[in-house]
């Protein structure tokens, strides 16, 4: 192992906390920035649909009853103060229980809403700035994105949830805000890689998803609390035997040191992270758009309809539920998101209500979706993207393509659509008023001394 002329051992670990850690907010790019901000946006959105949700509920209720320090705000609630942790996991299984925040193109890691509640409950207490706010979301973005790449797809297919990716967002932000340096910033991520598990299956079929991410949020962040309190961990923790990245990815000690690869050169949050614009899992986002496009190229009726074809890169069957009769099953079954964009033309939010989710027409057509063969053509390009042929009764066939989903960085984000999201989600638990004025501070977000501002419009 390497030592540093100051006899600092150079690990992966240690190399990418000292770039976090590091990094001047000041320079980091616009677009990075900007990015970071829409994610708050759509964190909160997503959050306010959520409240809710009796999964959301459970929490809530859970850490109020616990109490603690008046540190950090419950968002949507105006009782007491909470421990910082204690709001932060509540607020981030708010987020991910409506199942429309976002998702990292990589990993399929929902690492904004761990990352968004650490950081707003951390910026409460300490009274940082909107720019060191966002600086801290967008090295914590970059962080959980460069350590999910080194295990995708083993992790997955090795059973194990994303949240395991996730918890480094949160964590690095909090360490970020806490000011915490190299050394301790190293013993944050080595704590992270340790702290949690989740089980894939788990999370695609029940409400543990969301639970995973209440749990990613509040365990990353005591990682970093307890790395400034002097606990320490393993150095080695990605490339050794044993490790991180042997145990979830599967991979060679020597593939780990794609973490720390050209640090600074491009930025996840602008190449690899995605807004979900519509509901549900961003994989089926794709297909929803395509199959949309398609049924308005032929103008086709539903009961035109003979048969829907998908084709993606590794997909063989259609995913659990079939037929979703909830939420949850909504969220995950690309055989609604198919049937939905070919009966409506479109999909949108209204697609998350119980009334769509039991459209019989909807139903009618998932019944005629079927699996096509694999596209054999640009195959990379297909980043969770979708090929849908639509064949009518009378012969006739109509297809589209969509490759990256709407909503993604590296298609561009519109803070248009970004306000129409948050316009169309945040009023299930906010007032008109409050609607207009929190989305006018968040588009201001980078130049507020503090965030109390914002925070006092969502209580």
């Amino acid at each position: 192992m390497a030592l540093s002329s100051k006899g600092v051992a150079i690990t992966i670990a240690r190399t990418l906390a000292t770039f976090v850690a590091n990094a001047d907010a000041a320079e980091l790019p616009a677009q990075t920035l900007d990015y970071a901000t829409m994610l708050i946006a759509s964190t909160l959105a997503s959050a306010a649909v959520g409240r809710d949700i009796p999964s959301a509920v459970v929490i809530r209720e859970l850490v109020q009853e616990r109490g603690g320090q008046e540190e950090a705000t419950v968002w949507f609630d105006k009782g007491a103060k909470l421990p910082t942790v204690s709001a932060a996991r509540a607020n981030a299984l708010m987020s991910d229980a409506a199942a429309s925040d976002d998702s990292d193109l990589r990993n399929i890691t929902h690492a904004g809403t761990p990352l968004t509640a650490a950081s707003l409950s951390i910026a409460e207490k300490t009274g940082a700035a909107g720019l060191d706010v966002l600086a801290a979301i967008v090295l914590g973005y970059e962080a959980a994105g460069r350590i999910g790449a080194s295990i995708t797809p083993g992790f997955r297919k090795r059973g194990f949830h994303a949240c395991i990716i996730a918890i480094f967002s949160g964590a690095v932000a909090t360490a970020r805000l806490l000011k915490l340096d190299a050394e301790k910033m190293t013993h944050t991520i080595a704590l992270a890689a340790t702290s949690i598990g989740g089980l894939v299956a788990a999370g695609n079929e029940s409400v543990a998803r969301e639970y995973h991410g209440g749990n990613a949020t509040m365990l990353g962040m005591e990682a970093a609390m307890a790395a400034a309190k002097g606990f320490t961990a393993e150095y080695r923790i990605f490339e050794m035997s044993g490790g991180f990245c042997e145990t979830y990815g599967n991979q060679n000690s020597e593939d780990s040191a794609s973490i720390v690869a050209e640090l600074g050169h491009e930025w996840d949050i602008v190449t690899d992270m995605a807004i979900k614009l519509v509901p549900g899992s961003h994989f089926s986002h794709t297909t929803a758009e395509a199959a949309a496009k398609a049924a308005r190229k032929g103008n086709i009726a539903p009961d035109e309809v003979a048969a829907i074809v998908l084709s993606r890169p590794g997909l063989t069957k259609f995913a659990e539920p079939l037929h979703p009769i909830d939420l949850v099953g909504m969220a995950h079954s690309t055989a609604y998101f198919l049937a939905a964009g070919v009966a409506d033309r479109t999909f949108g939010w209204a697609h998350a209500t119980q009334e769509k989710i039991d459209d019989p027409v909807i139903h009618g057509l998932i019944d005629k979706a079927e699996i096509g063969p694999q596209p054999t053509e640009n195959v990379a390009a297909y980043r969770q993207g979708a090929t849908v042929v639509i064949k009518t009764k009378d012969g006739r066939s109509f297809e589209d393509t969509v490759l990256v989903p709407n909503g993604a960085g590296c298609r561009g984000i519109d803070w248009a659509d970004v306000d129409i999201k948050y316009r169309a989600l945040t009023p299930a638990a906010l007032m008109p008023e409050q609607v207009e004025e929190s989305l006018k501070i968040i588009h201001g977000f980078r130049d507020l001394p503090n965030i109390s501002t914002l925070i006092d419009q969502l209580r």
